[in-house]
């Protein structure tokens, strides 16, 4: 049976193709017109296709059921060339997505055709699809409920386009890799950035405010290798806020997870964090920043691909230099779905290793941040090396080409390039998390003292003769009944008390501080790792050694020559790159400044402790600002006695006499059972 012109599929599609031209004439084509754009072209094909295979009809009335096709495909050529954008959905490996199948079926049943049931095409193997279990958060899906629309952002698809000229046929990524290894003469490289912006109630020193006045003034992509101590978490956060980049991904090691979180609650505090534990039974699915650790992400990466990120960050960037790895997989894939959603996501790479050491580890960071694909340059980077007018081989091309890249997005400053902006010598915290049985077990541990505290307070107000009542805590009786607990301390058989817990904090921390010391040696070179206790030492060491890092080690029980030749090997064999020094060995009488970083994994008692430690690398000799890194267990009381010892230091810069310290240990574990008894009775309610 021949259809009349006004039935079949032709109709359809005719009626369609002119609803997008009009739209194309307004304007941008909204979602749906997209849609049926890619869908009329798609079927166009179908029909034609059917037709020239067609032995049933006639070759006249077949000529003109292809010349009506012909018209409707120039009628979507001539609405392409009025919306470039629309060109990317004809693209052979264009995503169709469920809404465009949807419109395909209904366009098929007005024609009426024959609706086949459509098989999911294969998806190629990836990380996240061969991962064995995968979660979705209860919060998250609560989310997905209450925004169940999240439409695709197609506004600067033209940036994506590239027009093949001269280098279409040139294999432009090991030239470009090469160019990072022969040009430069060992300077440091870093895009041209705008003049610094002031950020109203946030102190930010120079350097960190050129490059959030980059993503003020649009710039996307950055590959942000600052030295560490130059405030890389701290600019990423503000550069998503100048972006608007919200909600943002960021995928960490676990070591700086809880960093992030309290990093946060600085710099952006009108932003709301969620990190996820594990599963994430108890992440908040609507929080504006999303932390996730490496080790957890394959469990994740499913519903992460589909949240509709803004931006994302990746802390420590080295980490995903492995193409095969499943880390860089994940990470990779969550980046082109969030580059498939949105048009110019904001996208970070943060490491602090040097450009010009193995280049080819930044490979899947450029993959990541959408500079190139496995194969070649994409389209804004190539547009970049089209404009040079050069190809390989010519004169000029590499430190052009060096520089296209750089002006990606590749930021590198060094502590000795912006030290007018930061002081000679810090203190750090880096907040971790104290996660599985260990974790919880101190943390018990620490509520049981906080109850025998309370139990010994109620006892002295129950034991009292006078008809002195208080509104509120006796704070008189707190400061007593925390001497009280001091006193019993080390006469104490069973219990908890301050000492026995920080030496197990300081347990819990030590592979933490160590993965932390890892990450520092890789990314500056040599590093000072301070301990307490020989145990911590051991832990770090072991962690060491099994990362192939040279180090050494200066303890009590060396002999004079021992410790001589471990500092020999510090200061003169570069591949020497950590030493490993107990508190009360090494506080005293060494000089290690030929390293600028350290990091203090358990907490002295005192200021001056931790001063004199510090004091081995800030001393004459030393041509950089000092980093210390201290490792907080954070929601312990380590976090308390951090503060206090902060606190004390402060009364001591003030003192008259001008001694080093005013409090002793002593001091500091009371002021520590006052905080643990007070903060006990404020969540009682007082008495």
């Amino acid at each position: 049976m021949i259809r009349k012109d006004n039935e079949g599929i032709i109709p359809v599609l005719a009626r369609s193709v002119r609803e997008v031209e009009q739209a194309a004439e307004r304007g941008k084509v909204a979602p749906h017109g997209r849609a049926t754009f890619q869908v009329v072209a798609l079927l166009v094909r179908d029909e034609r296709n059917r037709l020239n295979a067609e032995t049933e009809i006639g070759e006249a009335r077949k000529a003109e059921q292809l010349k009506r096709l012909d018209g409707i495909a120039t009628i979507l050529a001539k609405t392409a060339a009025r919306d470039t954008s629309l060109l990317q959905l004809l693209a052979e490996d264009a995503e169709i997505s469920e809404g465009a199948r949807a419109l395909k079926r209904q366009m098929l049943k007005s024609g009426g055709m024959d609706v086949p049931e459509e098989v999911e095409p294969p998806k190629p193997e990836t990380a996240a699809t061969t991962t064995g279990r995968r979660v979705t958060p209860q919060s998250v899906i609560s989310r997905q409920l209450a925004n169940p629309f999240l439409a695709p952002d197609f506004s600067a698809a033209d940036a994506r386009r590239v027009e093949a000229r001269r280098l279409a046929n040139w294999e432009l990524l090991e030239p470009l890799f090469k160019s990072f290894e022969y040009v430069g003469g060992g300077a440091a490289a870093c895009m041209r950035l705008p003049d610094p912006v002031t950020v109203p109630g946030v102190p930010l020193m120079a350097h960190q405010a050129q490059l959030v006045a980059a993503a003020a003034a649009g710039h996307r992509t950055f590959l942000l290798a600052d030295e560490p101590g130059l405030g890389k978490t701290a600019q990423a956060l503000l550069a998503a806020q100048a972006a608007q980049a919200w909600p943002l991904l960021v995928v960490v090691p676990n070591v700086v997870k809880a960093n992030w979180a309290h990093e946060v609650s600085l710099w952006t505090p009108n932003r709301s964090v969620t990190v996820i534990h594990g599963d994430g039974e108890e992440m908040d699915g609507f929080a504006d920043i999303v932390v996730v650790n490496y080790e957890v992400l394959d469990r994740h990466v499913g519903w992460l691909g589909n949240h509709g990120f803004r931006g994302m960050v990746v802390d420590e960037a080295h980490f995903i230099k492995n193409k095969s790895s499943q880390r860089s997989q994940h990470v990779l894939e969550l980046s082109q779905r969030i580059r498939t959603r949105i048009a110019r996501p904001l996208l970070m790479a943060l490491t602090g290793t040097p450009l010009i050491n193995d280049i080819e580890d930044f490979r899947a960071i450029w993959q990541f941040l959408g500079w190139i694909d496995d194969h070649k340059p994409l389209a804004e980077l190539m547009n970049k090396l089209e404009d040079t007018g050069l190809m390989p081989g010519e004169p000029g091309f590499y430190p052009n080409a060096r520089r296209s890249v750089i002006e990606m997005g590749i930021v590198r400053r060094k502590k000795i390039d912006v030290a007018a902006d930061i002081p000679a010598r810090r203190v750090a915290d880096l907040p971790v998390e104290l996660e599985g049985a260990e974790g919880r077990s101190i943390r018990d541990a620490e509520r049981e003292l906080s109850r025998r505290l309370v139990k010994r307070y109620d006892a002295a107000l129950e034991a009292r003769t006078t008809n002195v009542v208080f509104d509120g805590i006796d704070t008189e009786l707190v400061r007593r009944v925390a001497k009280w607990e001091r006193e019993d301390m080390e006469s104490a058989k069973d219990g908890e008390n301050v000492f026995s817990m920080m030496r197990r904090i300081g347990q819990a921390k030590a592979g933490l501080a160590a993965d932390y010391t890892a990450q520092l040696a890789r990314n500056v070179g040599k590093v000072v790792f301070f301990a307490k206790h020989i145990d911590v030492m051991d832990e770090a060491q072991a962690s060491f050694a099994k990362r192939g890092i040279n180090f050494v080690s200066i303890r009590g029980d060396q002999t004079a020559k021992a410790r001589a030749a471990a500092i020999e090997s510090f200061t003169n064999d570069p591949e020497t790159s950590i030493i490993v020094c107990s508190l009360t060995a090494a506080g005293v009488g060494l000089n290690l400044q030929v390293a600028s970083n350290m990091v203090l994994a358990e907490l002295s008692w005192t200021d001056a402790e931790q001063t004199q430690a510090i004091d081995r690398i800030h001393r004459i000799g030393q041509s950089e600002p000092v980093t210390a890194w201290r490792i907080i267990a954070a929601q312990t009381i380590d976090s308390k006695i951090a503060e206090l010892i902060d606190s004390k230091a402060g009364l001591a810069a003030r003192a008259l006499d001008g001694a080093d310290e005013i409090a002793s240990s002593v001091d500091v574990q009371l002021e520590a059972l006052v905080g643990l008894l007070t903060d006990a009775l404020d969540a009682r309610g007082g008495r």
